[in-house]
Order: structure tokens, then C-alpha cells, then sequence
């Protein structure tokens, strides 16, 4: 490869974490030392963001609670979280964490959500509806176990 070819690579590539991929570390690490843990932790964390994920998020919140009261709402890399036996099943991403164009509610390994060989695990969120509401409400259920 030439010198200019091999100077052009080393340009384009990647140097390292995005400063969100880094908040989203230190969070963690905050998190770690128990600043995340509880409800008042989620909804403080709901507050800071901006609309319409403040909103989506509440709403969120509350479905989850409503759908599966035995999870315990936590922090986890700076998102709401949702955990079964200190395991996090579900959580909600928002839109503005990594500048996507939609919010995310992602199911972890713990999420007893198998179909087969193959199941999503992340579900894109532009608006909650009556329809969305509904099927979110089952996938929570489901994936504790309830559904």
C-alpha cells in the first residue's frame, strides 16, 4: 500500500470513544457506586431529558411499572432501567443519549423473551400510542416471565 494510502486509512479511523460513549462510562461508574438505584434515580434521570423523550420516558416508565411491579427501576450506563434479582431486563435509551433519530426500549439477555432461533431484542420508538402502549405492556410481561 502506498504512503498516502496508509496516511488517508489512519485519517478516517476511529480515535477512540465518542465523548456520549464516555458519559455513558462514566455514568456507569457513578452508577456503580450507587447513585443509581431507586425510582427517584430513574425519574431524576427522566427529568434532564429534553422532549419528546422526557415525556416517551415517563410514559415508559410508568407502563413498565404498571406491567411488571416487581422490577426494581435502576440506572444503567446513564439510561432507566428496569431489573429482575439486580439483573436489568429492560431499558429505555433515548433519543438525544447517542443523537439517533429514534428512542429505544432494548431488552437484555436476562428478558425471557425467546421465540425460536431468532427474537428482537430492541424495539425503535418515534411515539407511544394506544397500540404501542399495549404490545410494550406484553413484552414486559413476557419478559419476566407474567405473559
Amino acid at each position: 500500500m502506498s504512503p498516502k494510502k496508509v496516511a488517508q486509512k489512519s485519517a478516517t479511523k476511529p480515535k477512540g470513544f465518542t465523548a456520549e460513549e464516555r458519559a455513558a462510562m462514566k455514568d456507569r461508574v457513578q452508577e456503580l457506586k450507587g447513585s443509581g438505584e431507586g425510582e427517584a434515580a430513574v425519574l431524576k434521570k427522566l427529568a434532564t431529558m429534553p422532549d419528546p423523550d422526557r415525556t416517551m420516558g415517563k410514559r415508559l416508565h410508568a407502563i413498565i411499572m404498571a406491567s411488571a411491579p416487581t422490577l426494581t427501576p435502576r440506572l444503567w450506563y446513564g439510561m432507566p432501567a428496569y431489573a429482575k434479582d439486580d439483573k436489568v431486563v429492560c431499558f429505555f435509551q433515548n433519543a438525544q443519549k447517542f443523537k439517533a433519530r429514534y428512542s429505544t426500549l432494548g431488552f437484555s439477555d436476562k428478558a425471557n423473551l425467546d421465540e425460536g432461533a431468532m427474537w428482537p431484542t430492541g424495539f425503535a420508538l418515534k411515539e407511544l400510542g394506544a397500540a404501542e402502549e399495549a404490545r410494550i405492556g406484553a413484552l414486559v410481561r413476557k419478559a419476566v416471565g407474567r405473559g
